[in-house]
Order: structure tokens, then C-alpha cells, then sequence
């Protein structure tokens, strides 16, 4: 493990301890050896001890891979610091690899004198040769990689049998097996100078008491205390390591990540408009755990709609904006292209809807465990006709919170449709979040009309507010207020099914204009820094763009950036921002989406940065892509 910028110290038993800013720690094993859940404990371990921390969990092939398999291999990476940190960290500085699998597929990504933990027990000859070795070769024999890392070899499997087989328990070995990873977990909170009593009291509370199986519970908790103990006094560690806690703003913080920051967003959005939310969606993956989520919710007016398909699940949303209420659907790419039609029709009656878009990576199927950026332009004109909709994006799981809140506002201001597009990055990744006073976030003003003073006026569900454009939200059912709307186009004012040409082009131009007129509430464009260049990023780019471009600074490249959270409309001062300088770059996890809308509406000529492995930018390749564009000026 590298150990630049660290400081050293003696502990109280001796051992030397050294301090680092940052270490960045990987999880790797089979798809069933519990990566995910060692990951999300861990983190929940840094987070206590006051560290920032960023997270990046890596799933297997959606298809279930053979045990063993490169395919099936699952992982989780956490990046912990003193500092304020915004990526899980490019090298990693520790990895533990479960099994051959998991230690060949992630080997490339260890830095250099990188600790490397692995369950010995399982590179067996079959295991070995399960994951493409050659015949005869086992690394762990390696001359070359011994000398490259520090690999320590733990008996795992062997170990977690040793201490939690009792005579008195009847347990049978398969369920003692599946707390190696606990083994592990005790293993790195040593290494890494973490306390194991919190997880401990968590995985008690959780198997003990909410699924009531307190023999899972112990076997657990007596895993994770060999693995510590094992680390304390194996001596197979020269030095333990430590991180400083970071600073942060006071407050009351939790660990959390973007799909659970879109529940609490709507949530709190429900509290802000004074009406409920239904919440109607198809699960599909990386957005399913926000219909689980949402489904917990029904004490603050939440409910929700498991539909058997998509088309079904926004159907049900726009029934629901049409009866008063915050119609809300979540998906993913292919899902969102099933919901074109439906969304068409939203627009067409102008109500009031959100549309939640986890963004997964590849066309069709694809590839629904990687994350993508590659459905901006579908959100922009995947349906067909004219067919505006605001759209949205978040830039890190807790930035999800104030955009599910933002779209909730955006949606009943203009009475339009909302494409909040995230990430499967930063759906499943997480944060630090500091927990808002809730009472500090403005309410959400909404108006219907009531039952007028006079009947004999028909009324005009196409009459509309002279500042937003927007059209009265009428409920169904109020004397006086009696209306029909649906697909075919409107009549302007009266809403009757209309054919004329002048008419149609009218309501075109409205429907796109009330849009635009939301540039008056949406906040302008903020820039970072100094420079000719402009580093310009929309969604999970941020983190990545922001540790890059600091980077170049300490290189003394002088260098601005932004990012965009707003997209139609875009915010008003773009325009001005992208003409200040002579060099955009924009980053993106597509083939160069935003770069085209920006080329298009301002005639700038921007230079993309892409990437399409199915993952974000790592930050190394960024600067050096961003440091060549700008000919290594400084």
C-alpha cells in the first residue's frame, strides 16, 4: 500500500500504525459470497468514524453465472478519506478476493504494493481452473506478483469453520460458510483501525430481531470477531492503517445513495405540495429499489402500484395526476422508451407528471448492471411529434434528494411532464448525506380552481396563466369545472379536438414555451475556477470532473468547470457561460449527447470526452485526456 503522505505512530500494543488521507478498499468474490452486504457494512463502519467516503458497487452479469466463473463475479469499492473526497478512487489500495475469480478479474485494479487479502481455502486446482488459469498455475505462487503486491494468504474458509462450530449447536456448515464474509469484514476493520461493535449490534437487530433468527445473528457476530481478532494477532500485517475523521458541515448525517435519496425527495415533496404521491412503476433493474423503497412510505401519503408492465405502471401515474394528485413512474432505458406513447399523451393533456429514468447501459436489454448516460436524447425527443418535457438530471446520490423535489415543483408549475434522469452509479453508489431541516425547504404552491360562481360558462381547460403558460389543474367532479381532454390535439382556450393548422402550430409553440419560461425559477449556471477552458459535465460526471480538475490545478493549469442539473430548459445564462471561453470539454459516459445539443442551440464548438465501458471515468484518464486536449499548457 502506498503510503504517500502518511504519517507513522506506535499503538499501545506496540504495532506500528500509520496514517493515510485516503485509502480505497475493494471487496471481490462470487455473486452468492455477500460482497454487496461486506461493502454496505463497511461503509456504514467509516462513516461512524467520521470519514468521507464515496462507493461504487460492481454486479455481475444479470444472467447467474456459474460458480467460480469470471462471470459471476461481484464487487464492492469504497473509498474512505479526511478529507472531502467525490469518487471511490481510481487504484485501490486493499483488496479482498474471496476466490480465484474474484482476484483475477480485479487484480488490474490495485495499485502498485496494494494489500491484497485472499480466502486461501478456495484456490483450489478446480477453482483455478474455473476462471482461466492455466494448468499447473497458481498466483498466489507467483514470484513476480509477490513482489509486485502484498498478498496475504488467510485460510478463510478453514478459520470461520474453526471458530463457530460449537457441540451444542446444531448449524450446518453451509450457513457457517456464508459468514466468511464476516470473517473478512474483521479482518479489514482491524487493518484498517475500525470499530466492529456497531455492526455487530446492527446485524444482531437485524437477523435477531426483524427476521428472528438469533442463530444467524451469532454466527454472524462470532465471524466478524475471529476475523478482528485473526487480524490483532496473526502477524501477518507489518503496519495497521488509519484515517483521520473529516471535516464536516455540523449536522446530523447518514450514509446514503441515490435511489434512496429519490424516495426521500418524493417523500418530502408530498409534505411540501399538501397531496399524495402514487408511485406506479415496473421493476426493473437498476430502479426497482425505488418501488421498494416508496412502498415503505405509506404513513406520509405515499402509495404504490406494482404494474405488470410499464405501459401499464404510467398510465396509472397519469390517472392519478389527472385526479389531483402527484402522478410519479420510474424506470430504466428500455422502460422509459415503452412509456414514450404515454408520456406523449401527458404532454398533450398537459398534466402534471414524473418520470424517474435509472439510467443502465446499452440499447434493449443491454447491459442492466453497468450504468450509462446514454438516454439524454431519448429523454429529450424519444417520443413522437413535437413533444417537449422538462428534463432533469441529478450529479451525486445525495443531489437525488433535491432533484426528485425540484421535479415535483417543475411538473405542477409548468403542468408538464419531468424526465429526472439518474444513473445506475448513482442510484446504487453511496454518500454522506447531511440530513436537511426540513422546515428550511420551501413549500411547493399549488392552486386548483374551485367551483365557479356562475355555471353557465362552460369551463376552459385550455385557458391559460399568462406568466407560465400553464393550464388550469382542474379535478374531475367539481361542479362547474367539467372537461374533456386526451391524445388529439386541442382546441386553444376551449380544449375541443381541433384539426386546424394554425391551431396546431398555437399549441406546439405553447407547450414549448411554457418550458422555456421556467428559466425564471431555475437557478443559473455556476462556474468553478478560472481559465480559458471550461470543463462543462451533467450527471454522474461531476465527482469525476471535480477531483480531475483539481488535479491539473496542482499541475498549474489554469481551468474552470460547471455542471448542468437543468437541460430543457437549460438555464438561461449557457449561452453567455459557453462564449466566454475558448475551449468546452465535456465529458460524458455516451458517445457525445449533450455536446450535440450544445453545438445545436449555441453554435459552440465543444470537444467531447467519451466513455463507454459501462462504468464512469476513472479520474487518471480524464486529466490526461483533458490535460492533451489542452496541449499541456500551463
Amino acid at each position: 500500500m502506498s503510503t504517500t503522505n502518511s504519517a507513522s505512530k506506535s499503538t499501545k500494543n506496540g504495532a506500528q500504525a500509520i496514517e493515510l488521507p485516503a485509502v480505497s478498499v475493494r471487496f471481490c468474490g462470487d455473486s452468492g459470497d455477500g460482497m454487496q452486504l461486506t461493502g454496505s457494512h463497511f461503509t456504514d463502519i467509516v462513516a461512524l468514524a467520521g470519514n468521507d467516503f464515496a462507493t461504487a458497487p460492481d454486479f455481475p452479469a444479470e444472467i447467474r453465472a456459474p460458480r467460480g466463473t469470471l462471470f459471476g463475479v461481484s464487487g464492492y469499492q469504497v473509498q474512505f478519506a479526511s478529507t472531502e473526497i467525490h469518487t471511490p478512487g481510481d487504484a485501490v489500495n486493499a483488496m479482498v478476493a474471496m476466490n480465484p475469480a474474484g482476484f483475477r478479474s480485479n487484480l488490474e485494479y490495485v495499485e502498485q504494493g496494494g494489500i491484497i487479502i485472499v480466502n486461501e481455502d478456495e484456490f483450489t486446482t478446480a477453482n483455478l481452473k474455473k476462471c482461466g488459469y492455466e494448468e499447473d498455475y497458481n498466483p498466489l505462487k507467483d514470484d513476480v506478483l509477490n513482489s509486485s503486491y502484498k498478498i496475504c494468504k488467510v485460510p478463510m474458509s478453514r478459520l470461520t469453520r474453526e471458530s463457530l462450530v460449537r457441540e451444542d449447536e446444531d448449524v450446518s456448515v453451509k450457513d457457517i460458510d456464508r459468514c466468511r464474509n464476516m470473517f473478512a469484514l474483521g479482518i479489514v476493520s482491524w487493518l484498517f483501525s475500525r470499530e466492529i461493535e456497531p455492526t455487530i449490534e446492527k446485524i444482531v437487530e437485524y437477523f435477531g430481531v426483524v427476521k428472528k433468527q438469533p442463530v444467524i445473528a451469532q454466527l454472524n457476530s462470532r465471524a466478524i470477531k475471529a476475523g478482528y481478532y485473526f487480524g490483532e494477532t496473526a502477524e501477518l500485517f507489518p503496519s495497521r492503517y488509519q484515517v483521520a475523521p473529516a471535516k464536516h458541515e455540523k449536522g446530523e448525517y447518514r450514509r446514503i445513495s441515490g435511489n434512496e435519496a429519490l424516495v426521500l425527495g418524493l417523500a418530502t415533496a408530498t409534505q411540501k405540495i399538501g397531496k399524495p404521491i402514487l408511485y406506479a412503476s415496473y421493476p426493473i433493474t437498476p430502479a426497482s429499489d425505488v418501488l421498494h423503497g416508496m412502498a415503505r412510505l405509506k404513513q406520509f401519503g405515499i402509495r404504490t402500484f406494482q404494474a405488470e408492465d410499464e405501459i401499464a405502471a404510467v398510465m396509472t401515474a397519469i390517472g392519478a395526476s389527472f385526479a389531483g394528485q402527484i402522478g410519479v413512474t420510474g424506470t430504466s432505458g428500455p422502460g422509459l422508451a415503452l412509456k414514450s406513447e404515454a408520456i406523449g399523451l401527458a404532454v398533450m393533456m398537459e398534466l402534471p407528471l414524473v418520470i424517474l429514468n435509472i439510467q443502465r447501459a446499452g440499447p434493449s436489454t443491454g447491459m442492466p448492471t453497468k450504468s450509462e448516460q446514454a438516454d439524454l436524447l431519448q429523454a429529450m425527443f424519444g417520443r413522437s411529434g413535437e413533444c417537449p418535457v422538462i428534463v432533469i438530471a441529478a450529479s451525486s446520490p445525495g443531489n437525488c434528494f433535491e432533484m426528485a423535489i425540484e421535479a415535483v415543483h417543475l411538473a405542477t408549475r409548468a403542468m408538464c411532464p419531468v424526465i429526472l434522469l439518474s444513473e445506475g452509479a448513482l442510484g446504487n453508489a453511496a454518500e454522506p448525506w447531511r440530513v436537511p431541516n426540513i422546515a428550511d425547504i420551501p413549500e411547493i404552491t399549488i392552486t386548483h380552481p374551485e367551483t365557479p360562481e356562475s355555471t353557465d360558462e362552460p369551463f376552459m381547460p385550455y385557458l391559460r396563466d399568462e406568466e407560465t403558460l400553464a393550464r388550469a389543474w382542474a379535478i374531475p367532479g367539481v361542479p362547474g369545472l367539467e372537461h374533456r381532454i386526451g391524445g388529439l390535439e386541442k382546441e386553444d382556450v376551449t380544449g375541443t379536438v381541433c384539426y386546424d393548422n394554425e391551431n396546431h402550430a398555437l399549441m406546439t409553440r405553447n407547450r414549448a414555451e411554457k418550458i422555456q419560461r421556467l428559466q425564471s425559477v431555475i437557478p443559473e449556471l455556476e462556474v468553478e475556477g478560472e481559465g480559458d477552458t471550461l470543463v462543462l459535465g451533467w450527471g454522474s460526471t461531476r465527482g469525476t470532473i471535480l477531483t480531475a480538475v483539481a488535479e491539473l490545478r496542482k499541475k498549474g493549469h489554469s481551468i474552470a468547470t460547471s455542471h448542468l442539473h437543468y437541460i430543457n430548459p437549460f438555464p438561461k445564462n449557457l449561452g453567455e457561460v459557453l462564449g466566454s471561453y475558448s475551449r468546452v470539454i465535456i465529458p460524458e459516459v455516451n458517445t457525445g449527447q449533450l455536446r450535440l445539443l450544445l453545438r445545436g442551440e449555441f453554435l459552440v464548438d465543444a470537444i467531447g470526452i467519451n466513455n463507454l465501458s459501462g462504468r464512469s471515468f476513472y479520474v487518471h484518464e480524464l486529466a490526461e485526456k483533458i490535460e492533451a486536449i489542452m496541449g499541456g499548457e500551463s
